[in-house]
């Protein structure tokens, strides 16, 4: 793992990550395998990002013996942004099945680049300890910026963001807003293009993810 401690950007140094990230970059890769690769770097990310979590002690029973084990103490929300990162949900609920879901729905307005949302299921009140915001990619950043907003808005004090690829311009446009925040990313591509999408990327990954790709 990497990490740049000013701007808050840990990026994922794993053979592993490189393996299944070149699966997941390439054309001929099925929507099915496309799915499976998005959920094993999630688990990936998911385990790197969860390294801070507090914990409690816990009293327990092993077949042999009575021990001191450890319990996460904190009452997380997992917020998927609509629908790309519905792919991540899975693998981080197999590691914190106690976790809440609370679901964004946001899509890009291809002429501004702008985040629109259409759906909320924030809660208004009773902010989660840890907000976790997953979308696959983070391009400009509008809508994980307005995600993390929002998290914060009811009241999350401890966020931070997991996704596969980002692109440099979106990570700097994010850490203006949000300068508080940990980026968890699989990798760090070179650019945006003339139309706002990570080069080299891996294409739509909501199309891919879901075959809708026309």
């Amino acid at each position: 793992m990497q990490a740049t401690g000013k701007s808050r950007v840990v990026e994922l140094n794993h053979p592993l990550a490189a393996h299944h990230l070149s699966i997941l970059r390439d054309t001929k890769t099925t929507p099915s395998q496309f799915r499976n690769q998005v959920q094993l770097l999630s688990m990936l990310l998911a385990v790197k990002a969860t390294e801070d979590l507090e914990l409690v002690p816990h009293r327990l029973q092993t077949p042999l013996c009575s021990m001191d084990g450890h319990r996460i103490s904190q009452r997380i929300a997992i917020v998927p942004i609509l629908r790309a990162g519905l792919g991540l949900v899975d693998p981080v609920l197999r590691l914190l099945p106690d976790a809440e879901v609370w679901h964004l729905g946001m899509y890009r307005d291809e002429e501004t680049a702008q985040p629109v949302e259409y759906y909320s299921k924030l809660p208004a009140a009773d902010p989660a300890q840890v907000g976790m915001v997953l979308d696959p990619m983070l391009a400009t950043g509008g809508s994980i910026r307005a995600a993390v907003a929002a998290l914060k808005k009811w009241g999350v004090k401890n966020i931070r963001v997991l996704s596969v690829i980002a692109a440099p311009e979106g990570i700097e446009l994010f850490h203006r807003e949000h300068p508080d925040v940990t980026v968890y990313v699989a990798a760090v591509d070179q650019e945006l293009n003339s139309l706002k999408y990570i080069v080299p990327g891996l294409g739509d990954a909501g199309d891919r993810m879901f075959n809708t790709i026309r």
